[in-house]
């Protein structure tokens, strides 16, 4: 362990230094932690640095010194334990390709923040401002976390972002405790744990840019090379994009072709490695072209919804967002316009995911849900209030008639 004297933190760089940190945690209920990580050259993203925090342990894991984390992510997923973030997408992410399990108790001031102000997705440092009033480190936000050594300020930065999460996860239950939403809090954090284990474990191919407007048959293409460019970004250890752009991955989707020569003769594709990757790329689409019919994605025929369903979804998520505000509960994290829009198509029988919608479940239903069915029952309306206040469109609503 180094402690360097001008600081209140230790740097763990070793493996036995990680274990005998664990140690010092496991007798903690709660362990704060946030990474530094660098996403731009890699198909994973690069762990450079782990910081924890918990009574009496303020401390930098060097995970380029330190290579085995995995004591540390398995006491998280110990039972009884709570672990605390910020905005803990990727943090999630490292301990699931670590072990496989979840923390046993996740929570995220981010998400927390949402439920009991208006703001969201809030940063760190405001968040903190907001329901601390202390200030923060706002330096050092272009660091190259892979380089070393790391500076002194660098490393006070990086201790920055958990030296306040205890404090705020505590202040934060308190308000969620007060609004009588601790419940809103434990569902959000299970279903946004779903949603990101699914997108680690499940390939989500139509997220490629420009699918919009293709056929069955271009959108099978699509698929195939997808997985393609997937498997080879991994094999490569480099981002999927830069094996093949999304709008070079479309257009060879609306050629339709899986000659070679036309590829190759495709604007972009003049490239040092195509004579390596132009045989893969011919085989994806072959794939896609020879697929059956009844194979191909996208055929599903349902009920198209009325154009003015899109003009209701902004006109009521306007209103639903003045009455969040006005609930202490962030309008964005409720839903969008789009999520309202899926609402309306729901209620009114248009909606074909086998899913019900965002809007639909949860506390989500009993904040929007309920109050889109006695407006579509008459049992409430919306009216223009105060035309200069932030939230001009005002609901009312009244027993039934």
């Amino acid at each position: 362990m180094n402690a360097r004297p001008d600081s209140d933190f230790e740097v763990v760089e070793t493996d036995s230094q990680v274990r005998d940190l664990v140690d010092r945690l496991a007798p903690h209920p709660h362990v704060c932690f946030d990474t530094e990580f660098v996403s731009e050259h890699t198909y994973r993203s690069q762990l450079c640095l782990v910081q924890v925090a918990a009574p009496g342990i303020l401390a930098v894991i060097d995970t380029l010194k330190a290579r085995d984390l995995d004591p540390f992510w398995r006491l998280l997923a110990e039972p009884g334990r709570t672990t605390v973030v910020h905005a803990g997408r990727e943090e999630f992410g490292f301990i699931l390709h670590a072990i496989q399990a979840r923390p046993s108790h996740l929570f995220d001031v981010q998400v927390a923040a949402g439920l009991v102000d208006h703001d969201f997705p809030a940063g760190y440092a405001s968040i903190v401002r907001r329901f601390l009033n202390l200030p923060t480190n706002k330096g050092e936000t272009r660091t190259d976390w892979r380089q070393r050594p790391l500076t002194q300020a660098q490393l006070e930065y990086a201790v920055d972002d958990v030296r306040h999460l205890e404090q705020l996860w505590r202040k934060l239950e308190r308000k969620l405790e007060s609004l009588g939403r601790v419940d809103w809090m434990q569902d959000e954090m299970v279903a946004w744990q779903d949603d990101v284990e699914e997108s680690f474990s499940r390939k989500r191919w139509r997220r490629v840019s420009g699918l919009n407007g293709l056929s069955r048959r271009e959108l099978a293409v699509a698929r195939e090379l997808w997985h393609w460019r997937d498997s080879v970004a991994e094999e490569r250890d480099m981002p999927p994009k830069r094996v093949l752009r999304d709008d070079l991955l479309v257009e060879l989707c609306k050629r339709k072709s899986a000659d070679e020569r036309q590829i190759s003769a495709i604007r972009g594709m003049q490239r040092s490695d195509l004579r390596y990757i132009v045989q893969g790329l011919s085989e994806a689409i072959a794939r896609g072209l020879e697929l059956p019919e009844e194979e191909c994605p996208g055929g599903e025929r349902h009920r198209a919804p009325p154009p003015q369903l899109a003009m209701l979804g902004q006109f009521l998520a306007t209103a639903v967002a003045g009455m969040c505000r006005s609930e202490h509960l962030a309008p964005a994290l409720v839903g969008t316009s789009s999520d309202m829009r899926d609402l309306l198509s729901y209620k009114l029988g248009y909606y074909d995911d086998e899913r019900p919608p965002l809007l639909a479940t949860g506390w989500r239903s009993r904040v929007v849900g309920d109050l889109v069915d006695d407006l579509l029952a008459g049992r409430a309306a919306l009216r223009i209030g105060d035309i200069k206040s932030h939230d001009p469109l005002v609901i009312e609503r009244w027993g039934d008639r």
